[in-house]
């Protein structure tokens, strides 16, 4: 909405240059009434302007009347349009176009007549031909003097014609301008780097990186990254473990710069920290853990093309900064919001590569099944993210089945191996197929349904075979077991050593996306971390702007 200043009120002073540098100092000492015409010359309605403003200066200027012309151009462009509409009033340089974000108006031309003291008797911005017809007279009326003839019947004006959009507007001059003029935007606290210190190794010195480089978040760099948000800078969107501090939209941005994220990217990082900060998905537990586990992100939905995001070869790999900066982005916030460093919460013994960053989308075009999160129970259009405890990604090679139910026993197989093969009736696991065994699931009519069965069926073993004993000592615990398993005497029955036992403790734990390059029989699992209410579940969220 535009806030030109209008009658009555005073203009604001100013000093500016003009082309060749000689500095003009509106309103530092009284002078005669002053007409200011702010254009751009690429606008139609100023160049319909100007000639008017010039006419006007032309017919008053021996009357005391000083127009002072405010570009908010170059010098090549400005002096294009001056030489254009053959203006010779003067035109100064608006650079930095702060005078009119003071000056409040939306569309270009603006033009604002003050008095000596600078107070406003008329302001307009675009054209209106009535407009212009009072400020001729009101312009004569303060110089003493008839209107003069500025209109002419030849010109044909309209009676009216819309302005352009002010520069100040334009996206990246809006966040410069906020930057400059209100320091008081943002809310976190300001760290200053000391003039002769490198950014990197300060932010490193204050451990705000994880290891690698971080982008140094000034406060140009935050605001552009809300930019890619709707959302108010100061919503807590999720309190972070293992502090349980809160996570506000500014927190996230900030965060994400460091990351290298773009603004694009935000939605996606706010909804990913929604999700990972869900009590099912346990966070301070995944991090508390001396386990590989690490939030790996999913992403599904139309967002993907939007953002670039890499759903295809290389999938796990590097050279996408879509995938790489998101998955760093929510890495840094649990690191320095919620306070999940290693060594201290963190207690992996081995960690991963994923801790860095793990973030896919689903190769939905080239799935022979519904995308994951529409199993998930949303729409296709949707766009989402889903967040998983896993573990670094394995390799399921099969370059040899020509059938499905023989890929789906070579897959179960591989998944038996998850964690130790002799525990059984474990929690989530990540499954990742690949295009090509896509293909074959595809050309058998194998569902989802019918993989996970299969994996159930060819990881079924006896429990006895599963219980821990001389050759390994490790197997399943008594205490893990159904109940019914147990007899009076504490130990498993008869019936129940010889039951068979699947991988998983239900087939919905096989969590199933297509993702990857179009070339190579390879596939892979992600093994999860505990099940039940100490372990992880996958959480997935909407991701909204």
């Amino acid at each position: 909405m535009s806030t030109l200043i209008n009658v009555g009120r005073q203009a604001p002073a100013f000093t500016l240059a003009d082309r060749d540098g000689h500095i003009l100092a509106y309103g530092e000492i009284p002078t005669a009434t002053t007409l200011l015409f702010f254009f751009k010359y690429d606008c139609e309605t100023c160049s319909l302007t100007a000639p008017l403003i010039e006419r006007l200066h032309q017919a008053l200027a021996g009357q005391a009347l000083k127009v002072i012309g405010i570009s908010q151009n170059p010098i090549s462009e400005t002096t294009e349009f001056i030489e254009q509409h053959q203006l010779t009033f003067q035109v100064v340089l608006d650079t930095n176009l702060e005078v009119s974000a003071d000056y409040g108006f939306d569309a270009v031309p603006a033009v604002v007549l003050a008095d000596r003291s600078r107070q406003v008797g008329f302001s307009f911005e675009g054209f209106v031909k009535q407009e212009l017809l009072e400020l001729i007279r009101l312009t004569a009326a303060s110089c003493s003097t008839p209107p003069p003839e500025i209109v002419r019947t030849e010109d044909q004006l309209p009676e009216h014609r819309p302005g352009c959009g002010s520069r100040v507007h334009d996206p990246e001059i809006a966040r410069r301008l906020a930057v400059r003029r209100n320091r008081a935007t943002l809310s976190a606290r300001q760290v200053r780097i000391p003039i002769d210190e490198d950014p990197f190794e300060f932010m490193a010195s204050q451990g705000l990186d994880d290891g690698l480089p971080v982008v140094p978040p000034t406060e140009e760099r935050v605001l552009r990254m809300l930019s890619g948000t709707t959302r108010a800078a100061s919503q807590v969107v999720a309190h972070i473990p293992p502090n349980l501090a809160p996570a506000t939209v500014e927190k996230i941005a900030i965060n994400a710069v460091m990351a290298g994220c773009r603004p694009e990217y935000l939605p996606v990082v706010i909804a990913a920290t929604e999700a990972a900060c869900n009590d099912e998905f346990n966070l301070h537990g995944v991090l508390a853990t001396t386990y590989f586990a690490t939030p790996v992100i999913i992403i599904n939905g139309p967002i993907r093309h939007r953002i670039e995001l890499n759903c295809g070869g290389n999938v796990f790999g590097q050279g996408f900064r879509t995938n790489a900066t998101i998955g760093r982005a929510l890495q840094l916030l649990v690191r320095n919001v919620g306070g999940g460093r290693p060594g201290g919460i963190d207690m992996s013994t081995l960690g991963q590569p994923g801790k860095f960053t793990c973030c896919i989308g689903e190769h939905e075009e080239l799935s022979c099944w519904e995308p994951f999160h529409v199993e998930r129970g949303f729409s296709p259009e949707t766009s989402t993210v889903t967040v998983f405890a896993g573990e670094a990604p394995r390799a399921i090679r099969d370059q040899l089945s020509r059938t499905a139910r023989s890929l789906g026993a070579s897959m179960g197989m591989c998944l038996d191996t998850m964690a130790h093969p002799k525990l059984h009736r474990m929690g989530q696991v990540l499954l990742v197929v690949s295009p090509e065994h896509a293909r074959t699931f595809g050309r058998d009519g194998y569902s989802k349904s019918d993989l996970r069965h299969r994996i159930q069926e060819v990881t079924a073993r006896p429990l006895r075979a599963l219980l821990p004993d001389d050759e390994c000592q490790k197997g399943m615990a008594i205490g893990a077991l159904p109940q019914e398993f147990i007899g009076q005497d504490g130990r498993p029955t008869t019936v129940a050593l010889e039951t068979p036992l699947s991988k998983f403790s239900h087939e919905d734990n096989i969590l199933i996306v297509v993702a990857g390059g179009t070339a190579g029989k390879f596939s892979a699992v992600l093994g999860g971390w505990a099940s039940g209410t100490t372990g992880s579940t996958a959480v997935t969220r909407e991701i909204t702007t």
